[in-house]
């Protein structure tokens, strides 16, 4: 079978991640990258071109076909990425996406504008950094501007965002505007302990075998090394690599629940 194209000077691709042979994974002018990190279990999908100086990538993320992430500058997406399908992160002034994100398919994200005539005065040339916090989602079909997105942000389908995006704010529109007030935040807040009591409940309909796994509400609950603790609070987990651990994180992910490595 075919492998994939890539060429960097370190590679490192943790256990279980898959890449498709179609893939390309190199420097942003086709030769080779600095550096490019890929987490553990992670998918990068058919003809998806990373062509990045340096490029990471936690745990669980996935870039589905077609996708195109090319830059200069370090490109940095956290765990459990959701990147849909002919999407395009662009890096030439440097992204940064945080843990839990997701970008829905045919979804633009740049850094960069660049092809009017300077010598004629055209005023419109340059890069700067993209940074996307926590959970922040745009749901399809949206172009992003390099803005802040704090956490929890999110951007309703065909969203054209221009301007920074505010915590647990939800956008829609060309360009977009802030519909908090009229359709809610993205997240509601829920108490520690109701959270606990449905983690224990997806533990069970998981129907994982559940003596290798704990679940506790806080850090101070932690009483060994020898399992996988989820704990709720800082959705963490004590990471052991266990078949356990990745069936129930398969089984959570990519909308019951999100557990990053503690």
């Amino acid at each position: 079978m075919p492998q994939a194209s890539i060429d960097a000077d370190e590679l490192i691709i943790g256990a279980g991640t898959v890449i498709h042979p179609s893939a390309v994974l190199c420097g942003p002018d086709g030769g080779r990258a600095r550096r490019i990190e890929l987490g553990d279990h992670c998918y990068i999908g058919e003809s998806v071109q990373i062509r990045c100086t340096d490029f990471r990538l936690g745990d669980h993320g996935k870039l589905h076909h077609h996708t195109n992430v090319h830059g200069e500058l370090p490109c940095t997406i956290g765990h459990n990425a959701w990147i849909g399908q002919y999407s395009i992160v662009d890096s030439i002034g440097g992204a940064t996406i945080g843990d839990n994100c997701g970008v829905g398919a045919h979804s633009q994200l740049w850094t960069h504008i660049k092809f009017g005539d300077a010598l004629e005065g055209c005023r419109f040339l340059g890069h700067k950094p993209l940074t996307i916090g926590k959970d922040v989602w745009f749901v399809g079909h949206c172009i992003v501007s390099p803005v802040v997105a704090h956490d929890r942000a999110m951007a309703m389908v065909g969203s054209v965002i221009t301007r920074d995006m505010e915590a647990n704010h939800v956008y829609a529109g060309s360009p977009a505007v802030d519909v908090t007030a009229k359709v809610g935040p993205q997240f509601a807040e829920v108490a520690l302990a109701a959270k606990v009591e449905r983690l224990r409940g997806l533990l069970v309909e998981s129907g994982v075998d559940s003596r290798t796994i704990r679940i506790a509400a806080t850090a101070a609950e932690i009483t060994d090394d020898d399992h996988t603790w989820f704990v709720v609070e800082s959705r963490t987990y004590t990471k052991r690599r266990t078949p356990a651990e990745l069936a129930l994180m398969k089984f959570l992910l990519p909308a019951r629940a999100k557990f990053t490595p503690a």
